[in-house]
């Protein structure tokens, strides 16, 4: 019984019919669930759907906590063990906030529910038999090490930029956090003008920020567009 409830539970497998309608039961389960957070007031409505929904999550963490063991493999240990693992917290921060008093207080946590959209999407095998998403998944692996220097040194620039412009426009930024956030939209040449030098200096170093945070922005595109092109041809030559 519990064999058959794991098979169920989990991603479904080719022609598990079951485990496939549980899979898209979830997976709108959590869509609805969200619906609530995109609105500042409730009504009873939201509520019931928080109840309802709420209920079906716990459901769902008993039934992989009792079939636990044939996931993990480490026969009653597994009980313990499984608690811990990413998901299984993912999904309980997902419960909390509904069936406790710190429902307002940690109202945040519930868009943890997001994230299990993740393990829910491993369901749909079709996305493993797309070449586009081959493709795409093939650039990045074979792409990683420049994408991640990419990434540092974004990370860099944001924290270098943020530093500069603190200490020499200091009155235009409240705190540091409103720096870093001045550069990360620097980098990004979004610009929403919330936040924005009013000194000579400051101005300057904004536009020399700017010019290199397109810089920056451009590396990843042309690594990804150079190696998705790359695949393309080596695909089209196997065929």
């Amino acid at each position: 019984m519990r064999k058959k409830l794991y098979s169920i539970v989990e991603p479904a497998e080719n022609g598990n019919k079951l485990s496939n309608i549980y899979d898209f039961i979830m997976m709108a389960t959590i869509i609805i669930s969200t619906v609530p957070l995109a609105f500042k007031e409730t009504n009873i409505v939201f509520k019931w759907i928080d109840y309802i929904t709420v209920t079906i999550f716990i459901i769902d963490y008993l039934l992989r906590l009792i079939t636990a063991d044939y996931k993990i493999g480490k026969s009653v240990a597994s009980f313990f063990v499984y608690p811990i693992t990413p998901m299984a917290i993912i999904d309980l921060l997902s419960i909390l906030p509904s069936i406790s008093i710190l429902n307002s207080g940690f109202r945040l946590l519930k868009l943890f529910r997001l994230l299990r959209t993740l393990k829910v999407l491993r369901a749909f095998k079709f996305l493993r038999y797309s070449k586009s998403f081959e493709i795409i998944a093939n650039v990045f692996k074979k792409q990683k090490k420049i994408l991640s220097a990419v990434a540092t040194m974004a990370v860099a620039y944001i924290l270098i930029s943020a530093l500069v412009i603190y200490n020499v426009e200091p009155g235009s930024f409240e705190n540091f956090f409103d720096a870093i956030y001045w550069a990360t939209i620097s980098l990004t040449t979004v610009g929403y003008g919330d936040i924005y030098p009013v000194t000579t200096i400051g101005r300057i170093v904004t536009m020399i920020s700017s010019v290199f945070g397109i810089a920056i922005i451009a590396l990843p595109s042309g690594v990804i567009t150079a190696g998705y092109l790359d695949e393309i041809n080596k695909t089209e030559n196997v065929e």
